[in-house]
């Protein structure tokens, strides 16, 4: 069937061409039954080649019609008429976010919000047992009133339940399509997970490291993985270190260890909720840090990975505690919080020894942790403020030694 503008398919009557990917023809249409405007995607002819295919496609599609959320595109239907098969889709007036990078960087304060309202469109998704496994710019829609909404939920999955598709990621629509040009860059591509890119098994985890990567691009403008070839964006997917160097400078620390966790290669080391990015990304919207170009210790910008010795574990958890107490004491202030354990790994932690008290001092509020090592050298201090997710470098301190607290804790 020949499709055009003002071709009419049941009650939807075609307008004007709006898109066209891997997945199908994207048209703009009027509902004529309920005068709205809605997206008809029509689906590739050999999708209807498979009694067996459509069957499982159609179980997909009403899951991911299932999903009503203000930050999804919703599903309103799946429908075939004279040999198309066709979903017909909410339509979102405004630009994407492709388009609207492409006209230049946002404010940090704008990224922040727009990477909320997608991290909590996911968070949506994922408690409904769907996965995006497509998520970029492209699909990523600034309504009229500038709010985001996540388009082609989950179609991913429906196209390898309607192609056959069995976890080859070549084969997904996500990669390449028919017709497409060999060495041509696809967007997609800097967007896949490396799971997905070496064709592993894939979870909502894959969706988190697509968050990091349009996060990374929300706040920089540029794409984190750019090869000359589909080839060459994934290798660099799969082994190209993640630099997190053009971030800008106000970017909130938080912010900064989100990324890093979320553009973890090792899915069992990603973020494991997308969630928890919605919760970070809030926090830095509605409490901001000190730009750190402004602040009075300046954190590192490489990530610590140091061995954590398990003698460090055992001293800092009692000795906070003491330290805590021991202010408690002294100023006759209410009594302290519940105990709390946790962990703490510092920069170069594994150079280290037992018994060397001359690397470790703790705050007299136990709040700050300070410890030597770190950037290469082990004879710079670190200040770890136990709110916070990254030491930050104390100036003036190479080859000083034995750190120790002023009463009051306002210096070092």
């Amino acid at each position: 069937m020949q499709l055009e503008p003002g071709t009419t398919l049941l009650q939807y009557r075609l307008s004007e061409k709006i898109g066209e990917g891997g997945m199908g023809v994207v048209w703009r249409a009027v509902d004529t039954s309920l005068q709205r405007d809605v997206a008809i995607k029509v689906l590739p002819e050999t999708f209807a080649a498979d009694d067996e295919r459509l069957a499982r496609f159609d179980r997909e599609a009403r899951l991911l019609a299932s999903l009503n959320h203000p930050h999804i595109a919703g599903i309103y239907g799946i429908h075939h008429t004279d040999g198309v098969h066709f979903l017909a889709m909410e339509y979102v007036a405004g630009e994407d976010l492709q388009a609207r990078l492409a006209r230049g960087p946002l404010t940090i304060e704008n990224a922040l919000r727009i990477a909320r309202e997608v991290a909590t469109g996911l968070e949506a998704a994922h408690e409904s047992g769907v996965v995006h496994r497509d998520l970029k710019p492209a699909n990523v829609k600034l309504g009229a009133d500038g709010k985001a909404k996540v388009l082609d939920f989950g179609l991913a999955k429906v196209a390898d339940a309607a192609s056959g598709a069995s976890g080859d990621s070549m084969m997904s629509p996500t990669i390449t399509s028919a017709g497409t040009v060999a060495g041509v860059i696809l967007g997609t591509a800097s967007y896949m997970s490396p799971e997905q890119a070496a064709g592993q098994p894939i979870d909502r985890r894959c969706d988190i490291w697509a968050f990091g990567v349009l996060l990374y691009e929300l706040l920089t403008g540029k794409r984190m993985f750019e090869g000359e070839t589909v080839s060459h964006t994934l290798a660099d997917v799969l082994r190209a270190e993640v630099d997190l160097v053009d971030l800008p400078s106000g970017v909130p620390r938080s912010v900064r260890a989100l990324l890093r966790r979320c553009l973890e290669r090792d899915p069992m080391r990603r973020l494991r909720d997308i969630g928890e990015a919605r919760i970070v990304l809030s926090d830095a919207l509605e409490r901001p840090e000190e730009p750190e170009d402004e602040a009075p210790l300046h954190a590192t910008t490489v990530a610590a990975r140091g061995v954590r010795p398990a003698w460090l574990v055992a001293v800092l958890v009692p000795a906070i505690a003491i330290a805590g107490a021991g202010g408690w004491f002294l100023r006759g202030a209410p009594p302290p919080e519940p105990t709390r354990r946790f962990s703490l790994s510092m920069p170069n932690s594994g150079n280290l020894r037992q018994g060397d008290g001359r690397a470790l001092a703790i705050s007299p509020d136990g709040t700050r942790v300070v410890t030597r090592g770190g950037a290469g050298t082990d004879d710079i201090f670190y200040v770890r403020a136990l709110d916070r997710f990254e030491p930050a470098a104390l100036a003036g301190t190479s080859g000083a030694i034995s750190p120790v607290f002023s009463p009051d804790g306002s210096w070092i």
